[in-house]
């Protein structure tokens, strides 16, 4: 995509191939989540993410905060576990922090997902080294922050966030879990991939191809 802005057609894009990537990895995600959780995350997320495209079939949305407000709510109220609230909570705090503008630098973006990330610590209170999503998340946040402020198009921006969402998740493995059902396993926990750190990444990767494309 040529610009510095980003418009509400380019977010639809990105949802579209987040529901894609999602369907495509389900089976890796539960597996993942087989490992240390209910093995339930990637058949939650392509529910999920299927009804938010049938959500968004056929509206016009005038701004990309509303669209990902739409987004929030819908996953929210149709993906079950954790990762309905968290996600649902990432997308509506993005949504709000964009507001009703109608296109979004580098740097608004920056901000929005630092949003998503201040709620999506808010409602599972965890940290960095948790083992958790925000584990690709916050990498992902710094990179895109860091990006803007060097003044970088959306696709280096971008393209930074996702590297890092990427090798913030493979960074889960070693790690022990202190959050979530996964910390239930202790020192069983360490050498699994966290599924809500690699469906994050795929989030990001998401959002790479779509400003790509």
């Amino acid at each position: 995509m040529a610009g510095t802005a980003l418009d509400t057609a380019l977010f639809a894009a990105w949802i579209e191939e987040i529901a894609r990537t999602v369907r495509a990895e389900k089976d890796r995600l539960t597996r993942l989540d087989a490992a240390i959780g209910d093995a339930d995350h990637g058949t939650n997320l392509d529910r999920g993410f299927t009804a938010v495209t049938q959500a968004l079939a056929g509206i016009e949305h005038d701004s990309p905060g509303s669209l990902l407000a739409l987004v929030g709510s819908t996953l929210i109220r149709k993906v079950g576990g954790a990762s309905g609230p968290l996600y649902g909570m990432a997308f509506r705090e993005a949504g709000k922090a964009l507001g009703d503008t109608s296109e979004v630098s580098v740097a608004e973006l920056s901000t929005a997902l630092e949003a998503a990330l201040a709620g999506v610590q808010k409602l599972g209170s965890a940290a960095e080294g948790d083992k958790t999503m925000v584990d690709a998340l916050a990498p992902a946040v710094r990179a895109l922050t860091r990006a803007a402020q060097e003044g970088k198009t959306p696709r280096e921006a971008i393209g930074a966030a996702a590297s890092a969402a990427s090798a913030g998740a493979e960074a889960t493995v070693p790690m022990q879990a202190r959050k979530g059902r996964a910390s239930y396993l202790g020192p069983r926990s360490v050498g699994h991939e966290d599924p809500g750190a690699a469906s994050t990444a795929l989030v990001l990767g998401a959002l790479r191809t779509a400003v790509s494309g």
